[in-house]
Parts: structure tokens; sequence; C-alpha cells
């Protein structure tokens, strides 16, 4: 499967972005889809990620409450809704898909398969 995110860009704080994940290939209702992020000089983290029915969601610390991730596997494609935006959300921002739908999808290690990243940068 090949990924490409989108929707990235420069938001004032407290604003929103929709992230857009779309992918090919017939089988992505088989992956599960996870989102991460790097910030400049810091390790990639966790933020959110949906497993392949779309049943079970999951979200950083950071995330919960105020990011939300949804799947239209017609489309083909992974949505990460990000409200109440700050400044430390700023990064770039990277899906990824598990073939396996494991129940560890907070890990890294689980996905097979990255996108590349979308920028985004949240003013203060």
């Amino acid at each position: 499967v090949q990924l490409q995110a989108s929707g990235g860009g420069l938001v004032q704080a407290g604003g929103s972005l929709r992230l857009a994940c779309a992918a090919s290939g017939r089988t992505f209702s088989s992956y599960a889809i996870g989102w991460f992020r790097q910030a400049p000089g810091k390790e990639r983290e966790f933020v959110a990620a949906i497993n392949r029915s779309g049943s079970g969601l999951y979200y950083a610390d950071s995330a919960k409450g105020r990011f939300h991730i949804s799947r239209d596997n017609a489309k083909t494609t992974v949505y990460l809704l990000m409200n109440s935006l700050k400044p430390e959300d700023t990064a770039a921002y990277y899906c990824a898909a598990d073939p396996d739908d494991s129940t560890w999808l907070w890990n890294e290690y689980e996905y097979d398969y990255w996108g590349q990243g979308t920028l985004v940068t949240v003013s203060s």
C-alpha cells in the first residue's frame, strides 16, 4: 500500500486543520492506520490510530479531547481532525499502515508502510 498525507499548513493557535491520508491499493480496509508526528529536534511520537474496522480509536494523551481520527474505506482515506491547535502541535505529521491490525497501534514499529510527512505549523 502507498500512503499520501496532505492537509498540513499554517494555522493560528486555537484553530483547526484536517489531515488526510490517502491510500492506494484494494486492500486498504485490511490495514490499521496511525498518525505520528515529529517536531524539529525531537523523536517521532504517536498521535492517533484507527483499527481496520474503524471500531477502535486510539489517542495519545496530548491528542485526547482535541483530535479525532476517522476512516472512509470507500475512499481509502483516513482523516485526522485537529481542533484547538497549540504551538506545541507544530510538527511534520506522518501516516502509517499496519497490516496486522495490532493492538499496539501506539508503537511505530508495528507499521510497515509510511507516507511522506505533511507539515503543520501553529503560530501563537
